[in-house]
């Protein structure tokens, strides 16, 4: 019997950032909490500690606003992240 692979515990995670500038202020390697905020709930963590690993220079064409951000975390994050960006505005503070 063939065992699957190990799961992967860490995942790299591209965000949209609702303030472009604050994602300005990043570096690879910084530690972040990603916030979402609408206007239906309080704003809430939805990632904690999450490691920066790659600030993607800004791409005129985007029309989306905002900024992207890639974040390494744990699978079960990412897959929060992407169902938080899709209804909330996110934001980030440094750690």
């Amino acid at each position: 019997m063939v065992k699957p692979p190990a799961a992967v515990r860490m995942v790299s995670a591209p965000v949209r950032i609702a303030d472009a500038a604050t994602v300005r202020l990043l570096r690879p390697g910084d530690r972040v909490d990603v916030v979402a905020a609408d206007r239906a709930q309080q704003p809430r963590v939805v990632a904690a500690g999450a490691r920066v690993t790659e600030v993607p220079h800004p791409d005129g064409a985007v029309g989306e606003g905002g900024a992207l951000v890639v974040l390494s975390v744990p699978r079960d994050t990412a897959r929060a992240l992407v169902g938080a960006g899709a209804t909330a505005r996110l934001a980030v503070t440094l750690c």
